[in-house]
């Protein structure tokens, strides 16, 4: 009898060093540690993404016998209390019992130019002319473009509830021609000013601030919160794609629902 072939795998340091370099993880701050936050097993033949760790998404990924969950929204928080102690614990014991490495990257994978959050979007709508958009600490997080005709209001509505999976939250107050767009993915909401500023057309993130609708209303603006969770799919699993075609590894998508 003859025996199953391996499993296409990659060394856990070599796929790290390259993600990290890839998404250029070391550059400018952020609210929690970029790459690898839980180390497992040295061997990586298959890989579960999601948005956010969670202990729902780690034992998903034990049942599909991964071996590395990939996520935007890892385990470690500045302010988080810094003990492993009730769910805390629980989730990461969930991954060592598993002996199941967590990857995380937070704002090198929102501002990233190819698998980024807001580039996947901006290409997956349309746009073109596509220049960074909004800084943190120096650097980008969003993105923002035209598309190549006008398009009425309703219409790009439409297509960014389509796109996102989810029922936006609008505030229109601006034009109802769409040429120019602005995307910052999950909690940007604080960056609608500089949509303002720039004149752009519809300004798109994934959640609203209480002052928001004020604003866009005196200032004549359109914004749309498509979800934060819902705003955050699309990179993870550009991601996971690029990686499944770098080293022929398995990679699949759990989505643990989120309507925030």
């Amino acid at each position: 009898m003859s025996s199953s072939p391996a499993r296409p795998s990659v060394d856990r340091d070599t796929l790290v060093a390259y993600v990290n370099e890839f998404l250029a993880a070391d550059q400018g701050s952020d609210y929690c540690p970029n790459g690898l936050q839980v180390e497992g097993r040295a061997e990586i033949s298959k890989i579960v993404s999601g948005v956010s760790a969670c202990e729902e998404l780690f034992r998903a990924a034990r049942q599909s016998e991964a071996d590395a969950v990939l996520v935007h929204h890892g385990l470690f928080w500045q302010g988080d209390p810094p003990t492993l102690t009730g769910v805390q614990y629980r989730r990461v014991a969930e991954l060592i019992r598993s002996e199941i490495n967590l990857l995380a990257y937070h704002l090198p994978l929102d501002r990233h130019l190819e698998v980024g959050n807001n580039a996947v979007a901006a290409v997956r709508l349309g746009l073109t002319d596509l220049q960074p958009f909004c800084q943190h600490q120096g650097l980008p997080l969003g993105v923002r473009g035209r598309l190549p005709e006008p398009r009425p209001r309703a219409a790009v509505l439409r297509a960014l509830t389509e796109l996102f999976g989810h029922e936006p939250l609008t505030f229109s107050f601006g034009s109802e021609s769409i040429s120019s767009i602005g995307i910052v993915s999950g909690a940007g909401a604080r960056y609608f000013h500089k949509a303002i500023q720039h004149s752009l057309d519809l300004f798109v993130t994934g959640e609203a601030e209480e002052w928001v609708m004020n604003l866009a209303r005196e200032a004549g603006a359109n914004f749309v919160a498509a979800g934060h969770h819902a705003t955050e799919r699309l990179g993870i699993q550009a991601l996971g794609d690029h990686l499944r075609r770098k080293f022929g590894i398995d990679v699949e998508f759990v989505d643990i629902p989120n309507p925030v």
